[in-house]
């Protein structure tokens, strides 16, 4: 299966695998290690604030590579592979920093853990189910969760940063990161409940 995504990727077109769309999911992988690098010790207040800029730019762009793809038509196999690898590079790789550094701990790891599973769980469904031509469309809760699950990180990047500018922001990020491992447990079951019903007929 990937290796046959690789081959479909090699064909593509120089000037589709350089349109903007692309660039901009290529953005959000490069992101990925700059937001650690600036979250990870020694860190400062200024440095969570460059990551916090990083990461907004980098959920921005997670709208608009879909949205300009479709509206320019330059969806390719390339994006469609990247798009959703990004995402979820991105979210793990700080959820996992953030615990590194203490800003998610105690009972708040749960949280983590459960959008953790949920991405693996969901990532392997969707690629069984690619072998028999069955798609997993994204559901209206799934991108609920999505945004909660961005306004949480955020929150948590800046961190005892932004106290100066609102208190409890710490507070806020991980009930945010709560609300949005709910709304993963429901999603995920939406998603296992519609992928097992082909599992079961084959």
């Amino acid at each position: 299966m990937l290796v046959a995504t690789m081959n479909e990727a090699s064909a593509i077109p120089h000037s589709k695998r350089w349109a903007l769309p692309n660039v901009l999911t290529y953005g959000r992988v490069v992101a990925v290690p700059l937001v650690c690098l600036f979250l990870l010790p020694p860190h400062t207040d200024w440095m969570r604030w460059v990551a916090f800029v990083i990461f907004t730019i980098a959920a921005i762009t997670d709208f608009f590579d879909g949205y300009l793809a479709r509206a320019w038509q330059q969806q390719s196999t390339l994006g469609r592979m990247l798009d959703p690898i990004a995402d979820k590079l991105l979210v793990a790789a700080i959820l996992l920093s953030l615990s590194a550094i203490g800003t998610i701990s105690g009972w708040s790891i749960w949280a983590a853990i459960v959008i953790l599973c949920r991405e693996i769980l969901v990532s392997g469904l969707r690629e069984y189910l690619a072998e028999l031509h069955v798609s997993l469309p994204v559901t209206k809760i799934a991108k609920w969760k999505t945004t909660v699950q961005l306004l949480a990180l955020g929150f948590l990047i800046v961190g005892p940063a932004g106290h100066a500018v609102m208190s409890h922001t710490v507070a806020y990020g991980l009930a945010l990161l709560w609300l949005a491992a709910l709304l993963t447990l429901y999603s995920g079951w939406d998603y296992m409940r519609a992928g097992l019903k082909h599992v079961m007929d084959d």
